[in-house]
C-alpha cells in the first residue's frame, strides 16, 4: 500500500490559497512542514493549519526525513536558488510558474534532476480544466481539418488599476509581468495543443509605468514589468497564431482561444474576470454549420468543484505529481516542458529587444546543447 508524501510548503501567498489546501485534499499527500523567512509567521501558519514543522531556514526543514517532496510558490526570482537546494538534498518537487528567471536556470535544474532521478512537475495546470481536456481530444480526431489560424485573446483587468500596489510583480528583472504570470500559460498549452513553434515574434508594452509601495508610504515606484503583450507565432507546420495578452484592459473580453481549419472551427472561451478557470466553454462547428455548445462529458469533469476555481485543476497537478513519484518518471508536464515554456518567453524578449523574428530551437537540442 502506497504510504503518504510528506509536503514541505514554501511561499505562503499564493501557496496557502491553493497549493496547502490541494496537498491538504489529496488523499495521497500529507503537509508537514512550512518555510517562510520570518519564523513567527511559518509558526503561526503552521498552527492554525495543524502543520507539525515550521522554520525560517530551508536547509533545516529539507533535513527533514518526513519531506519527500517541496512546493514552491515564492516570486519567481527565488525560485532557482531554492529548486536547486531542494534536488540537491533529493526532494522531488512541484515549481509554481513561471518557473525561474530564463531558460538557462530551468535548463540546470533540469539536468539536476535528471541526474539525481528526482520528479519535478510544473503547474501547467490548464491541461488539467475539463473543456481544455475535451478540446484536445477534438484536436487530436482531426475536427477541423487542416489548421488555417490560430487566436488567442487573454484580456483581464487584474492590474488595470493604476492605484494597485507596486510588487515584485511590478520589476522585469525580478520576474515580473503579463509574459511570466500569463504568457507562460500560453506557451504551455500551445505546445500540448499543437506542437512545436518555427519562429516568433514579440512587441511588449508597459501602460501603467508608476505605482503605490505601500511599504514606503504609497510613494510612487518605477513600473517595467509589461503588462501588455503581442506575439504572433508560426508553428512547424506553417500555421499562423495569433496572441494578446494583457492585465490592463478594462471590460477585456477574457480567455479564448480560437482555432480555424479547413473543415471546421473550434472555439474555447470564457468571460470570467474573476476566476481564470471557472466559465470556460467549448463550442465548434463543421464548415456551413451554426457554432454550438459541446458538452463536456462526465469523465472529464473535475470530481469536486470549489469557490476558488484554481484549486480543482491544482488538485490534478498534485495528483500527476504523486502518479510520476509512485511511477518512477516524469509524466507530463515535466520539467521538460517547462524549459521550453521559458525558452518561448526568452526568445520574446529578445525579439522584442532587437524588433525581429527569432527562430525557436528544437528542444531536445536546446535542453542538450
Amino acid at each position: 500500500m502506497n504510504k503518504n508524501i510528506g509536503i514541505a510548503l514554501v511561499g505562503t501567498g499564493f501557496g496557502q490559497k491553493i497549493h496547502l489546501p490541494a496537498f491538504q485534499h489529496h488523499h495521497r499527500t500529507e503537509v508537514v512542514a512550512v518555510y517562510h523567512r520570518e519564523l513567527k509567521k511559518a509558526q503561526k501558519i503552521a498552527s492554525d493549519h495543524h502543520i507539525p514543522h515550521a522554520d525560517d531556514n530551508l536547509a533545516r526543514i529539507l533535513q527533514l526525513p518526513q519531506v519527500k517532496g517541496v512546493s514552491i510558490s515564492t516570486p519567481p526570482f527565488l525560485h532557482y536558488e531554492m529548486a536547486k537546494l531542494v534536488l540537491e538534498s533529493g526532494k522531488h518537487l512541484l515549481l509554481e510558474k513561471p518557473l525561474n528567471l530564463n531558460a538557462k536556470e530551468t535548463k540546470e535544474l533540469y539536468h539536476l534532476a535528471q541526474s539525481k532521478n528526482l520528479i519535478v512537475t510544473p503547474d501547467f495546470e490548464f491541461r488539467f480544466i475539463p473543456a481544455w481536456q475535451l478540446l484536445k481530444e477534438y484536436l487530436d480526431q482531426e475536427y477541423i481539418g487542416k489548421k488555417r489560424l490560430i487566436k488567442i485573446d487573454w484580456l483581464v483587468t487584474s492590474r488595470a488599476d493604476k492605484d494597485r500596489p507596486w510588487n515584485w510583480y511590478s520589476e522585469k528583472e525580478k520576474g515580473g509581468g503579463a509574459l511570466g504570470a500569463i504568457g507562460s500559460h500560453v506557451f504551455d498549452y500551445i505546445s500540448w495543443l499543437f506542437g512545436d513553434i518555427n519562429k516568433l515574434s514579440g512587441h511588449l508594452s508597459c501602460a501603467v509605468t508608476q505605482r503605490p509601495d505601500p511599504n514606503e508610504d504609497n510613494k510612487l515606484k518605477f513600473v517595467d514589468g509589461e503588462d501588455t503583450c503581442l506575439i504572433m507565432l508560426e508553428l512547424n507546420d506553417g500555421t499562423p497564431c495569433q496572441i494578446n495578452l494583457s492585465s490592463v484592459t478594462y471590460h477585456g473580453r477574457g480567455h479564448w482561444l480560437e482555432i480555424y481549419g479547413d473543415q471546421g472551427s473550434l472555439i474555447l472561451g470564457s468571460d470570467n474576470l474573476k476566476d481564470y478557470v471557472h466559465g470556460f466553454k467549448l463550442r465548434g462547428a463543421k464548415a456551413g454549420s451554426d457554432l454550438k455548445e459541446i458538452e463536456i462529458p462526465e469523465r472529464l469533469e473535475f470530481p469536486q468543484v470549489f469557490s476558488d476555481g484554481r484549486l480543482a485543476p491544482f488538485i490534478r497537478v498534485v495528483d500527476r505529481f504523486v502518479q510520476s513519484i509512485d511511477q518512477n518518471q516524469n509524466l507530463t508536464p515535466s520539467l521538460k516542458e517547462g524549459v521550453y515554456s521559458q525558452l518561448l518567453m526568452d526568445l520574446t524578449h529578445k525579439s522584442h529587444e532587437e524588433k525581429c523574428w527569432v527562430n525557436v530551437p528544437n528542444i531536445e537540442d536546446f535542453i542538450n546543447k
